[in-house]
C-alpha cells in the first residue's frame, strides 16, 4: 500500500495557514533539507483548489526563470498532481489532474495502486482534516515554527474523537524549527488521577 503522507508549516498554536511574515524567517537550509526529504517519499501529489492555484501561479514561472530553485520547480512540475475541487478546471500546469469521484474513494484507490510509491499531500489543511477523519491518513510531517501566530486556519478542526499520535522522529533546528512526524496510534489505556497520585511532585 502507498503511503500518505502529509506535510505542513504549523505555528507552535496549532495554525496551519501560512502567513509569510511568521514563515519566512525561519526557513533555512535544514527546512529547505525537510521539505525535499517529504517530497521525495512519494510520486503523486494530493492537493487542494487554493494550494494548486497558489502552486500553478508560481512555480512554472520559476523553473522558466532557471533560477536556484529552478531543480525544485522543475521536480514539482514533473510530478503528478491530482487535485480536489468541486468544480471543473482548465488545467495549465503539466500532469495536472482533477480528482475522480468522492475524495475517501479517490485516494483509498491510490493507496491501493501498486504502481504508486507515495502521495504527499503539500499544505492542503481541509483535505487532510477529511483524510485524517477518514483514518487515511499514515504520516503527520509537521515543521512547528517557534511562534504563535494566533489567527488563521489550524490543523486539527473540532470533533468528539481525539486522535491519538505516535512521534516517529524528531529534529530541532537551529532557528527553534521543530521537526515532527507523527503517525496514527491506538488510544492510550484509559487513566485517572488516582492512579497516578503517586507521580505528582512531593512539593515542599
Amino acid at each position: 500500500m502507498a503511503k500518505v503522507i502529509s506535510t505542513l508549516f504549523i505555528a507552535a498554536d496549532g495554525v496551519a495557514e501560512i502567513d509569510p511574515d511568521w514563515h519566512f524567517p525561519y526557513f533555512d537550509e535544514n527546512m529547505g533539507r525537510a521539505v525535499g526529504e517529504d517530497y521525495d517519499t512519494s510520486d503523486v501529489l494530493l492537493i487542494g483548489r487554493e494550494t494548486y492555484d497558489s502552486f500553478a501561479g508560481a512555480w512554472p514561472d520559476r523553473e522558466a526563470a532557471g533560477g536556484e530553485d529552478a531543480g525544485f520547480a522543475k521536480q514539482l512540475g514533473d510530478v503528478r498532481k491530482v487535485v480536489v475541487s468541486r468544480q471543473p478546471l482548465e488545467f495549465t500546469w503539466r500532469n495536472s489532474e482533477l480528482i475522480q469521484g468522492d475524495l475517501v474513494d479517490a485516494v483509498a484507490a491510490l493507496k491501493a495502486d501498486a504502481g504508486i510509491k507515495g502521495v504527499l499531500i503539500p499544505g492542503s489543511i481541509s483535505v487532510v482534516q477529511q483524510l485524517l477523519a477518514a483514518g487515511l491518513v499514515d504520516e503527520l510531517r509537521l515543521l512547528v515554527h517557534p511562534v504563535a501566530a494566533r489567527k488563521g486556519r489550524r490543523l486539527f478542526d473540532d470533533g468528539d474523537t481525539p486522535y491519538h499520535l505516535k512521534a516517529t522522529a524528531t529534529e530541532v533546528f537551529p532557528t527553534g524549527v521543530i521537526r515532527v512526524i507523527y503517525t496514527p496510534s491506538e488510544a492510550p489505556v484509559t487513566v485517572t488521577y488516582d492512579e497516578v497520585t503517586d507521580m505528582v511532585p512531593a512539593g515542599e
